[in-house]
């Protein structure tokens, strides 16, 4: 069966988001443009891996052109997005691997989610590493330095609200504990 790419150049909206409630809940890629929803599923550490790395990416292209590149160096606030997914919420497949890449002629971010592969016993595991018309499907998506950066922070936060706030600071608790800047190294 031919690979599918859902591709998006600067859509309407890119979005992480969540359906459920903390400690259950699934999260999500959402792309969409003039119609068109697209929605990936993933897990909570690759939408925390992609927000971090998007900002490393750009601080870099910044950093590499000097200034000059038009990447903002923080989101936006007239651009954030707080809503919800959109619906119908279908999910084309499971994130396995992503990738990204700063455009730096087209002075985009391209974000690329693939599917989940399972490896076929039968072809071994080279069948995984496969790259023609009938790899995964993929979630291929160009974004300004504007869209990346907004992404980027809802995404964060996104993650972020999950946990429960320090009641010293309000920053939100680290599962592997948390240095309170407020409390003195209060560690929790």
């Amino acid at each position: 069966m031919p690979r599918q790419v859902f591709f998006y150049d600067q859509p309407e909206r890119f979005v992480a988001g969540t359906v459920g409630q903390p400690g259950a809940r699934a999260f999500y890629l959402q792309a969409s443009a003039r119609g068109r929803i697209t929605s990936v599923l993933l897990e909570k550490t690759q939408v925390a891996a992609l927000a971090e790395r998007i900002e490393e990416v750009l601080d870099e292209a910044l950093r590499r052109s000097g200034g000059d590149a038009s990447i903002p160096a923080t989101a936006p606030k007239d651009l954030l997005d707080t809503a919800p997914l959109d619906l119908p919420l279908e999910q084309e497949f499971r994130v396995g691997t992503m990738a990204l890449a700063w455009d730096s002629v087209d002075a985009c971010l391209v974000v690329e989610a693939q599917a989940l592969v399972e490896e076929d016993e039968e072809e071994g595991e080279d069948a995984v590493f496969r790259d023609d018309e009938n790899g995964p499907d993929m979630l291929r998506v160009r974004l300004t330095g504007a869209m990346a950066r907004v992404f980027a922070k809802r995404a964060l936060d996104l993650v972020a609200a999950g946990r429960k706030p320090c009641p010293f600071c309000n920053l939100p608790l680290d599962p592997e504990g948390h240095l309170c800047p407020r409390a003195n190294g209060y560690r929790r």
